[in-house]
């Protein structure tokens, strides 16, 4: 017995297809070759192939007999019009006409078989890489093979090696195990990661403050480093350095607060007032050093990179480094925690601020520590990001001098703020 489709699917599968059909005819009717598809084409093949699916929804036989006088039919056409020019003097060979006439004809029981948003997603998918053609075409001519090589090295990361590692503590020394530490390194590499695409590809991103916002989501005290330098050697960026120091370290704070989003929700909303707070904090006192606070030698922008746009995250040295960190952290969590309490992780926090903190943070979040409340984590993660505030501001005094003086205020002020709301939760005051 055929089974009626409801309303709501037909009306879809209509509606996907012409609109399927009217970027066809819009993306290739300005020319003067003619190409099988088009607004009445495809809503009839998408008919066709849901009625034909209807028949034997549980076979498939008179959908596939359909499926296969249509692929013969856009074979013929493809092998008599391979050889003849397109409108850029180009041979035919493009495969995207026959594609679009199949996924228009599987439209029909895709709609009515499977969830609409399933539908919806594919047909939008493909209209917008059919009308994206140029964009996607000049973007594939700038990107260099050694992008795509970075691209692949993310892939192994996350869909290779990572589902590989055993989710078991490979020693007592630790509760962590070999696919947590593995996590954490592709968290903060994808996060490190956006911020070296956005830098290299997006003119924007090198100008202004916008790189200093990229320099905070991969590295706030590279970008402090660097802003400083520059500031010292360039008197015309001052304000834009001293105000992306500042802008560097918010941002950090709200890079926390998403990787601690994405392993530990409950310590996530524990941790979200004071971060966005110090957050806010930070761009407040950027705003005003960038906008009030002005210099008569100050350049407008100035193109800068920061160290993320030459480096790749995703090399095999600072992976591994990132991960003997977390290895060396964990294995000192567990001990500060098992010889001292509470007390000894306050106490590491404190001194891991001098290095990179993200080991040390995705180490709490994970459960790398035992008996340890989410509050008493809460603020070690306050006093650790505490901690490396008090560095950069002396990296920014070292390497910039008095002209970056101002920024190392600012976060000598976030850090007090930032270690007294530690110390607060510490003592249960909130």
């Amino acid at each position: 017995m055929i089974q009626v489709p409801a309303l709501d699917s037909f009306a879809l599968l209509l509606g996907l297809s012409f609109f399927l059909g009217l970027a066809f005819e819009d993306f290739f009717n300005r020319g003067t070759i003619k190409r099988p598809g088009g607004i009445r084409t495809f809503p009839m093949l998408a008919l066709g192939g849901g009625v034909l699916y209807l028949f034997d929804p549980a076979h498939f036989i008179p959908f596939s007999v359909g499926l296969l006088v249509l692929g013969s039919w856009l074979f013929v056409y493809y092998q008599r019009h391979v050889c003849e020019p397109d409108e850029e003097g180009e041979s035919n060979v493009g495969l995207v006409v026959p594609v679009l006439n199949v996924h228009a004809y599987v439209l029909g029981a895709i709609t009515l078989a499977l969830p609409h948003w399933i539908a919806v997603a594919t047909t939008v998918t493909a209209v917008l890489l059919l009308t994206g053609r140029a964009q996607l075409h000049d973007l594939a001519r700038r990107i260099d093979i050694g992008e795509i090589i970075t691209a692949g090295q993310f892939l192994i990361l996350t869909g290779i090696i990572l589902p590989l590692l055993p989710n078991e503590p490979v020693t007592t020394l630790t509760k962590i195990t070999p696919r947590q530490v593995w996590l954490a390194l592709v968290v903060v590499c994808t996060f490190s990661y956006v911020s070296y695409l956005a830098q290299r590809y997006w003119s924007a991103a090198a100008r202004g403050l916008w790189m200093a916002a990229l320099g905070g989501l991969y590295s706030s005290t590279a970008a402090t480093v660097v802003l400083a330098r520059q500031a010292k050697a360039d008197p015309a960026l001052n304000r834009q350095a001293r105000a992306g120091i500042t802008l560097a370290t918010g941002i950090m704070y709200l890079r926390i607060a998403a990787i601690v989003a994405i392993f530990n929700l409950t310590l996530a909303r524990i941790l979200a007032g004071p971060l966005v707070s110090l957050a806010l904090a930070g761009l407040v006192i950027c705003a005003f050093q960038y906008w009030w606070v002005k210099s008569p030698k100050d350049a407008k922008t100035q193109a800068v990179m920061l160290p993320s746009s030459s480096k790749n995250p995703l090399e095999i040295i600072p992976a591994a480094v990132f991960a003997a960190l977390f290895i060396a952290t964990s294995l000192a969590s567990s001990f500060a925690t098992s010889e001292f309490g509470t007390s000894g992780i306050y106490a590491l926090a404190a001194i891991i601020g001098v290095s990179d903190i993200d080991p040390f943070v995705l180490n709490l979040v994970q459960g790398g520590t035992t008996g340890v409340t989410n509050s008493a984590i809460a603020a070690a993660i306050l006093i650790a990001a505490s901690s490396n505030n008090v560095l950069k501001a002396f990296y920014a005094v070292s390497f910039g001098g008095g002209t970056t003086a101002p920024s190392a205020v600012a976060l000598v002020f976030l850090a007090v703020a930032g270690a007294a709301t530690g110390i607060a939760m510490a003592l249960g005051l909130f």
